[in-house]
């Protein structure tokens, strides 16, 4: 029997979900990842293959440390903040294959209050 892998669970669930959202130039994806220390969070036009905008818990001024529900809260602030700067208001959400609770959750509706509709 084999053991249960969560890491390639959640890349299995990801690539499944990549199957149907794409990011456009008129909307773009919100793509989010976690590592154990850090949240990182990007605006991203598939089509032209570039990143418009990202953030995370890694920036210099960061005042908040650690993967958790009120880093993700404050990345979520920043990237809105910065997707607002760069005149993009509409996204696609991809959660990256993590499940729509806690620290995803977080940082999604830290986006939406912070003006990005998706």
């Amino acid at each position: 029997m084999s053991k249960f892998n969560r890491k390639s669970a959640r890349a299995s669930v990801h690539r499944r979900i990549r199957k149907k959202v794409s990011g456009t130039a008129e909307r773009p994806r919100l793509a989010v990842h976690f590592s154990n220390q850090n949240v990182y969070a990007q605006v991203i036009d598939d089509e032209a293959g570039r990143t418009l905008v990202s953030a995370s818990s890694k920036e210099k001024g960061s005042k908040v440390a650690g993967a958790n529900i009120a880093t993700a809260s404050t990345v979520g602030e920043l990237i809105a903040k910065r997707a607002q700067e760069a005149k993009v208001s509409q996204v696609v959400f991809d959660r990256g294959g993590y499940i729509f609770h806690g620290k995803v959750k977080a940082l999604a509706d830290a986006a939406r209050e912070g003006g990005l509709q998706f």
